[in-house]
């Protein structure tokens, strides 16, 4: 990190009424794009995808519960991995204790992954986290590329290409009135940055994430029982 621009309060307030307006337009933009994002066209899931849970085999539907919108996050977790993605476990820690917020909106919130489902449990139990998580059970659910052609339309993240066997991502999927399923979005990459708390955070100091001097910019991310270790 460069030496701060140090000023007196009155020239801070300066300069900080100016990124103010910065802020707001930002702000009225954001706004902006989740209005567009809800008018996006939604598409059928035609699939009668099946999933393993600690209820037994349940279907897409099932996921929903009693609320018409469901949030799925893809966690990478393969089938033959032993232990969760460190960044997919860094974001999920951000989604601990939501479910009550989010249900008294309407939506239910859960972390699907292509391992067994006891995998998935016993590393849930290691991580302390409580929110739903349930496994593929092989169904092609997940953002997944076993092999060395995109198998998904368009690859990750709409870009023709692929970048890894498993990857992360954020899909949302809304129940019909006639008790069909609606995909509505699915994001990844970049962004899936704004569920990430601990980086908002660090994106509001002054050091930032200071990522930049990494091999690549979550080198420094643990597991979070693995800090010190």
């Amino acid at each position: 990190m460069s030496h701060p621009n140090i000023v007196s309060r009155e020239d801070w307030l300066k300069a900080r009424k100016v990124f103010l307006e910065r802020e707001k337009a930002f702000t009225r933009e954001r706004d902006a794009l989740a209005a567009a994002r809800r008018d996006l066209p939604v598409v059928i899931v035609e699939k009668d995808y099946q999933f393993d849970t600690p209820s037994g085999s349940r279907s897409l539907a099932d996921l929903f519960g009693p609320h018409p919108q469901l949030v799925v996050y893809h966690f990478m977790f393969g089938e033959t991995w032993e232990e969760g993605c460190p960044s997919c476990s860094f974001w999920a820690d951000n989604y601990e204790r939501l479910d009550v917020h989010l249900a008294a909106r309407d939506s239910a919130l859960v972390c699907i992954s292509n391992a067994p489902l006891e995998k998935l449990l016993a590393y849930r139990k290691r991580m302390s986290w409580s929110f739903d998580w349930v496994s593929t059970a092989g169904n092609g659910f997940g953002v997944t590329f076993p092999g060395t052609q995109p198998t998904l339309a368009g690859g990750y993240n709409y870009t023709n290409k692929i970048f890894g066997e498993e990857m992360p991502g954020i899909s949302t999927f809304l129940k019909l009135a006639d008790g069909r399923i609606a995909h509505s979005y699915s994001t990844y990459g970049r962004g899936i940055d704004i569920l990430n708390t601990a980086y908002n955070i660090l994106d509001l100091t002054p050091m930032g994430r200071h990522e930049e001097a990494l091999d690549y910019p979550m080198a420094w991310v643990r597991r979070r029982d693995r800090y010190g270790a």
